[in-house]
């Protein structure tokens, strides 16, 4: 399964590279913001996008909104430092197969998500 991988800090981009690329995933491409979000996913056709919420720019809830546009519809998993209750009606409204607060991303977690 190929995943781009999109957040705003260079430490969680890379220790989910190192968690997903252990667990037999292909992390294809990350981006640090909402643009090069949309960017890489166009170019790379991800299966799989693993989204913060929180980016400069466009957050994630405006990517996810394009990402469903795309002719090769990648599956979304939104992450966040912050937990669900605070994220509330936005999370549970966006084209997203599911959310994990960043502190509790595995491979099992992932797996559930992206079955």
């Amino acid at each position: 399964m190929r995943v781009l991988v999109v957040d705003d800090h260079p430490g969680f981009r890379k220790l989910a590279r190192l968690l997903l690329t252990a667990g037999g995933y292909s992390v294809v491409g990350e981006a640090s913001d909402g643009a090069g979000a949309l960017a890489q996913a166009a170019l790379l056709r991800p299966d799989v996008v693993l989204l913060d919420v929180l980016l400069p720019g466009l957050d994630g809830f405006a990517v996810a909104e394009r990402l469903v546009g795309l002719p090769a519809q990648p599956v979304v998993v939104m992450v966040s430092g912050r937990t669900r209750a605070e994220l509330g009606r936005r999370l549970d409204a966006a084209p997203v197969r599911g959310f994990l607060p960043k502190d509790q991303l595995t491979l099992e977690a992932f797996a559930a998500l992206t079955g």
